[in-house]
């Protein structure tokens, strides 16, 4: 063998050694991350036992409430009102309006557009 061949083989030698020792410093970064979890986890609160679990109220499932809501008039003032001296925040309140039927298709119309049928009145 000549000199050439020599460094070459010196040259991947320290390649390989490189390799190897980023390797074994990912799986210490990997492991360091495990730890690191596991001593996270060990300090939160335990889930909850069956009996702190929610239960369901003595009348049953809530049920859902189908009501027609309206806004509430925003007040009137002569200065103009910022959304924190509003009623409800800022945020837009409603209150309970009065009852109305559900609109329902005229008959003899399919109320689809293009239907062929006789169309608006």
């Amino acid at each position: 063998m000549n000199i050439a061949w020599m460094e070459m083989a010196a040259g991947r030698g320290a390649l390989g050694v490189g390799l190897i020792v980023a390797g074994l410093v990912v799986v210490a970064l990997l492991l360091g991350a495990f730890w690191l979890g596991a001593r996270i986890r060990r300090q939160e609160p335990p889930p909850p036992s069956p009996e702190e679990q929610p239960r369901l109220p003595e009348g049953g499932p809530v049920r859902e409430v189908m009501e027609n809501r309206e806004p509430d008039e925003v007040p009137r003032s002569d200065q103009r009102l910022t959304p924190h001296e509003m009623p409800a925040f800022g945020n837009s309140s409603t209150r309970t309006g009065p009852e109305k039927g559900r609109r329902r298709w005229s008959d003899g119309s399919s109320g689809s557009f293009g239907s062929g049928g006789p169309g608006g009145r």
